[in-house]
């Protein structure tokens, strides 16, 4: 994979040729931060260094070693915009995520890329207080000294935790009968537990367009493990889950996602992470998994979903897509199911990548990179806006970061359809 790169250099655009490839390089202007130098490094790495049993040494130059390629690699936020708008398809992302897998077989695993790997297992047990997370977190004196002990910004807030968690109160409620479409929701570790609102805006929104919203068996989805390069654990709940949901979801009941990160997992790196006995079930699943978007707009086309159950009222959308929704989607999508109310107008942000990715703009050392590259497009854009323009977001460190960065308030696509029902 690293030897697909050609070296044209396509990844050191600026934030004015728009795209999202490379957010890091685009702050920082360094060609160390490109694309194309991570890739080199990776090549590089694997053909001249100690570890190559072959010992196919490049004359003249010194063996790599494996911290300068972990030094090279650290600001990827594994956005994944080089897998589409590279001409080599060079998926760095995906290679950061195996490479440093390999290094912790040598090497300890640090406590924080524990801590963020567990996510769902930390927000699992603090779930069990969540007024007692918030007033923690809440308290900004507090929450900065915590910050600092896990090595994150003190100026990052943190996400509320409900009292309740989507799966348990879709479970205890009473739902609506006489639905004649049926659709699987995925509920991912970040709506489960953090957005509530949007996971129960999304299941109100769908049953009342005619749709029974069926939570099925599954496990997380793995993001966080990936994000963090424990690659091995995220193979195992992958596994889990394409077992759990392979002769469940079908093309007349297809699997639907709020997070992009998360249910995107399923057409990218679980096709990767598959045994062979599954791969062909992994691949169906992936056809039959879907955006919330996505689903929106497709029974739109097939005039299932009409503007009549909407407001004629007049609003203006500004959209920021996530990375991996322009990376292995599109925003047409967006755009269409936002338009669905015949009066609301909707623009994309010609936005990258919005900054946060996952935990990276939480990480101490990576908060101004962070803050630089919300600062390129998507900020001041935000900041332009009259407070009646709503700002879209399908992405929960997206909203988070547009939150941080400019103190709007942002909606996933799924509560702004629902405030719109008539």
């Amino acid at each position: 994979m690293a030897e697909k790169c050609s070296g044209s250099g396509d990844c050191k655009k600026s934030e004015l040729t728009g795209g999202t490839m490379c957010p890091s390089f685009m702050a920082t202007r360094k060609e160390k931060d490109s694309t194309r130098a991570r890739a080199n490094i990776l090549r590089q790495y694997l053909t001249n260094s100690p570890q190559n049993p072959q010992k196919e040494f490049i004359p003249n130059q010194p063996p790599i070693s494996a911290e300068v390629v972990k030094e090279v690699l650290d600001l990827c936020l594994s956005c994944k915009g080089c897998k589409t708008e590279c001409p080599s398809s060079v998926d760095v992302g995906k290679m950061k995520a195996e490479f440093t897998q390999q290094y912790y077989e040598n090497h300890p695993i640090p406590q924080r890329t524990k801590l963020i790997a567990h996510f769902s297992k930390q927000m699992k047990l603090a779930s069990i207080a969540p007024w007692a997370f918030n007033g923690i977190f809440g308290n900004s004196m507090i929450r900065k000294q915590i910050n600092r002990l896990v090595g994150f910004h003190p100026n990052r807030t943190m996400p509320k935790l409900n009292s309740i968690t989507v799966t348990k109160w879709h479970k205890n409620r009473v739902k609506p009968t006489g639905l004649s479409k049926k659709v699987f929701l995925f509920c991912d570790e970040f709506t489960d537990y953090n957005d509530f609102e949007v996971g129960r805006k999304a299941i109100l929104l769908l049953e009342h367009l005619g749709y029974e919203v069926i939570i099925p068996k599954h496990v997380d989805s793995g993001r966080s493990y990936l994000s963090k390069g424990l690659v091995k654990e995220a193979q195992q709940l992958a596994i889990k889950n394409v077992s759990l949901l392979k002769d469940v979801v079908s093309s007349d009941h297809p699997l639907i996602g709020l997070e992009p990160s998360a249910i995107l997992s399923f057409r990218d790196e679980y096709l990767d992470l598959m045994p062979s006995d599954l791969r062909k079930d992994a691949q169906l699943l992936s056809q039959n998994t879907f955006l919330f978007e996505e689903f929106i707009a497709h029974e739109i086309a097939a005039k299932r979903i009409t503007s009549n159950a909407f407001t004629a009222e007049e609003r203006l959308i500004k959209i920021h897509g996530h990375c991996h929704q322009k990376a292995l989607s599109n925003m047409s999508a967006s755009k269409k199911a936002l338009s669905l109310p015949k009066n609301y107008k909707v623009q994309l942000i010609p936005s990258g990548c919005c900054g946060m990715a996952g935990s990276f703009g939480y990480e101490q050392e990576h908060y101004d990179v962070s803050m630089q590259i919300g600062e390129l497009v998507l900020f001041p854009t935000v900041r332009l806006q009259a407070d009646e323009v709503m700002i879209a977001a399908a992405g929960t460190s997206c909203r988070h970061q547009i939150k941080d960065g400019t103190g709007r308030k942002t909606l996933h696509p799924a509560e702004i359809l629902w405030a719109a029902l008539l």
